[in-house]
């Protein structure tokens, strides 16, 4: 039968995904999000999640999600413009663009419907995306959705941006939107946001980012990449899943005019259920911690985490990936080592996962390790120590 044949041939392709080392497992979580999670049983020091200012498991931001659920119930069961929108969804969407320094935004059920929602309402034929060649896949897939041209330049690499702009307008843009992560996920650098704005003023272009991996941590009160470089930005994409909450929920930050016509045209806005209330309610509670004081005290800590990290697993002897990002590449190249050392990192007692072929490219398998404010200095120092046994064992130092 020829269904027969089909289910032969995805046997086929994950029998190959994990020849190749590739399969990446799941790994169950029976406690809280937090510096130290169970896994099997045993409490074991947690160094992949993106939980950046420890807020995940904190006692108020789980209070303020009961508390919202308790008063708005489980969800709307509707999209917003039919009967799913909320007093509490109007408040998120005020708290995040106030906090970010934009007229509004958008609420999206995640961040990757809001990369995905933003460039096709508002950028067609007649323009052009310019966009980073290490952009995250929702960037990457919400440009496919667009009719507009596609240009690419290298990572960081100004000279290759301006050509790109350069052959935009020649080709008749009439508008021409750049779009960049501020902070890339699987390297941890931080997006030239300073030059990027030098060469969109100069070629009369729009600039969007992606916060998700800055957004509550990254610059002056963690307003973000821009806020890191002290530029101004035309829209913001972001999430309430790292470190603003830890739950989920995407964001776009823009002009009360670009926000009215997302509201009437995003596909990923107009066809998916309102966010939770819980989600709202931990979120809310999320930015009122990250934006007041105690922010400053916890975004102190994760620099101070990230530099201890790094200066020891150098003088290890380990190749890292440069920066002061708290994601902390540790780089392996073989996609099966890095799946072997994450397992005997578990066996240490220290969760980490190998990234490997197609979240990154191949040959550039790694162990992305990420720092939280939630981590101590012994945290730091037990997960070196334990990198040092396997890296050791395992042949990498």
């Amino acid at each position: 039968m020829q269904t027969a044949t089909f289910h032969d041939r995805i046997a086929a392709e994950l029998s190959d995904i994990d020849a190749q080392g590739l399969t990446k497992p799941e790994r169950v979580i029976q406690s809280r999000q937090g510096p130290v999670i169970e896994v099997g049983g045993r409490q074991v020091l947690n160094f992949c999640a993106n939980n950046y200012l420890g807020l995940g498991g904190d006692d108020r931001v789980v209070a303020a999600a009961n508390a919202a659920t308790d008063r708005r119930g489980a969800g709307t069961a509707s999209v917003r413009f039919i009967c799913g929108t909320l007093d509490i969804h109007k408040e998120l969407e005020r708290a995040i663009a106030d906090y970010l320094g934009f007229e509004d935004s958008i609420l999206f059920a995640a961040a990757f419907d809001a990369n995905g929602g933003l460039f096709e309402p508002l950028f067609g034929a007649e323009d052009a995306i310019v966009s980073d060649s290490l952009n995250h896949a929702s960037i990457i897939d919400g440009v496919r959705l667009c009719k507009a041209k596609r240009y690419r330049f290298a990572t960081s690499d100004m000279a290759d941006l301006e050509a790109q702009l350069k052959a935009a307008r020649a080709d008749g843009a009439r508008d021409i939107v750049i779009a960049t992560d501020g902070a890339f996920s699987m390297d941890g650098y931080i997006a030239k946001l300073d030059e990027i704005r030098v060469l969109a003023d100069r070629y009369g272009a729009l600039i969007m980012v992606d916060d998700c991996h800055a957004t509550g941590f990254l610059g002056p009160q963690g307003k973000g990449s821009y806020a890191h470089h002290g530029v101004k930005v035309d829209f913001v994409t972001g999430t309430f899943g790292k470190a603003l909450g830890g739950a989920m929920g995407g964001f776009i930050c823009a002009t009360s005019e670009v926000v009215q016509l997302l509201k009437q045209r995003a596909r990923p806005y107009l066809f998916s259920n309102a966010l939770a209330p819980s989600i709202c309610g931990a979120s809310l509670e999320a930015i009122r911690i990250a934006q007041g004081p105690e922010g400053d005290t916890l975004r102190t800590q994760l620099t101070a985490n990230a530099a201890r990290f790094r200066s020891a697993m150098t003088e290890a002897g380990f190749d890292l990936l440069p920066g002061q990002h708290p994601i902390v590449p540790v780089m392996l190249g073989d996609a099966r080592l890095a799946q072997t050392m994450a397992a005997r990192m578990l066996e240490l007692g220290v969760y980490v996962i190998g990234f490997s072929f197609p979240v990154v490219p191949r040959g550039a398998a790694r162990i992305r390790t990420q720092m939280s404010a939630a981590h101590t200095f012994d945290h730091i120092d037990q997960a070196v120590a334990a990198f040092t046994t396997a890296g050791r064992e395992l042949g990498v130092i």
